[in-house]
């Protein structure tokens, strides 16, 4: 099989996304690179209805779903071995993986001769929500990863920095997260959640401590303010403390939808809203935020080096509850105010987020490893031609081309 322009694709849950970042951004390189004559397979996770591995094509891009036995952690654990071991087998002539948190089974990878890029992602073992235990696993698959990749990417140069620490810098390079820009949506998702387009505000991400939920809660909460915060995520305070408090931190002006993973009704939420709160503590570019600066809204962020850069010094930051509600007061009640922030996160969209240039970016990479595995294989020698007797008594000279 010729390996130039073969590309794999590991550590995400499938496609078409319907989940996360990684999914949402595996979906969109693949069909990126499709167009551009590429050969593409991206590993799926099936659930338990799977009971053997199945290969079709979606929109031109090879799809190999292979079944898990177990649930959460373990079934993860699972899958990505699995998908390791049938790289091995189909030698593409790079593969991509998306995030660290099994890094050691990439070792079979670099074994086998698979170039490998890394995806690094965020600062996975710092965050709040991991046991002792799940954080050492995650801090040495950090290592491993880069230690093993071929190459490493950081979606964020704070976390280039930080991989630096590990290994030179000539192995990373700085590839932000994308989204979609949003000139326009519908307003008719909103009614199904009582809303008025620009006058309420929107929070998406995991209900963790490490997302600052709490915190922007009981900020919001405090006063009566004739608008609504919409929270999206997948809350269950029946079974989790944190989500509990949250929610019974809440006004009944706050409001709980639970995850929407129907895009539209996502779009409209983001661009009817009147301004972002963004509470994420650790991590790179965040794909939640991207999205945000997509769709022009004004951006309340946590303060921290990750936030500051995605959005830029016209966004508003906070680093305690009493500087969120502050915020939140000034965009509700200052309308130019407003203009201004929603002006400055198109413009900083439109210069470093657009997929258009990032899925190039990625391209010229893997571009690159592609052909560098191309050259590492070996030259068939031709074989000399066997003499055969001159039609005339003259002789003649046989010439061999390797």
């Amino acid at each position: 099989m010729n390996k130039n322009k073969f590309l794999a694709i590991l550590g995400t849950r499938g496609i078409p996304a319907r989940h996360g970042g990684f999914e949402t951004f595996a979906e969109r390189l693949a069909l990126y690179l499709t167009q551009r004559a590429w050969k593409v397979v991206v590993y799926c996770q099936g659930d338990k209805s799977v009971r053997q591995r199945i290969d079709d094509t979606w929109h031109g891009i090879d799809r190999i779903t292979l079944p898990v036995k177990r649930d959460g952690a373990p079934g993860t654990l699972e899958f990505d071995w699995a998908c390791v071991r049938d790289v091995v087998k189909i030698k593409p002539g790079v593969a991509l993986t998306l995030g660290y948190n099994t890094a050691i089974f990439c070792a079979w990878m670099r074994l086998a001769g698979v170039p490998n890029i890394i995806n690094m992602d965020g600062l996975e073992w710092r965050r709040d929500k991991w046991r002792m235990h799940e954080r050492a696993w995650l801090w040495a698959n950090e290592r491993i990863g880069c230690w093993v990749g071929e190459h490493l990417i950081a979606d964020h140069p704070a976390i280039a920095e930080h991989l630096a620490t590990r290994v030179s810098r000539t192995k990373i390079s700085t590839i932000a997260y994308g989204a979609d820009e949003i000139t326009g949506a519908d307003e008719g998702p909103l009614a199904g959640f009582h809303l008025v387009p620009n006058q309420y505000g929107i929070v998406v991400g995991r209900p963790e401590p490490e997302n600052s939920l709490l915190e922007i809660v009981r900020a919001y909460s405090r006063t009566k303010r004739r608008a609504k915060l919409i929270v999206l995520g997948n809350f269950q305070p029946e079974k989790r403390g944190y989500h509990r408090r949250v929610v019974e931190s809440a006004s009944d002006e706050v409001v709980f939808p639970g995850a929407i993973y129907d895009a539209a009704i996502v779009r409209a939420l983001r661009y009817h809203a009147r301004f972002y709160l963004h509470g994420h503590k650790v991590g790179g570019t965040n794909p939640s935020l991207v999205e945000a600066l997509g769709a022009g809204s004004p951006v309340i962020a946590h303060d921290n080096v990750f936030n500051r850069w995605v959005a830029g010094a016209a966004s508003r930051y906070f680093s305690s509850q009493s500087q969120c509600e502050d915020h939140i007061d000034a965009v509700l009640g200052d309308d130019d105010v407003v203009a201004k922030m929603r002006a400055s996160s198109i413009e900083r969209f439109e210069t470093a987020f657009q997929w258009s240039e990032i899925l190039g970016q990625y391209e010229t990479l893997l571009e690159r490893y592609c052909e560098l595995e191309k050259a590492r294989e070996p030259v068939a020698q031709a074989q000399p031609a066997t003499p055969q007797k001159p039609l005339s008594g003259k002789s003649t000279r046989i010439i061999s081309r390797s």
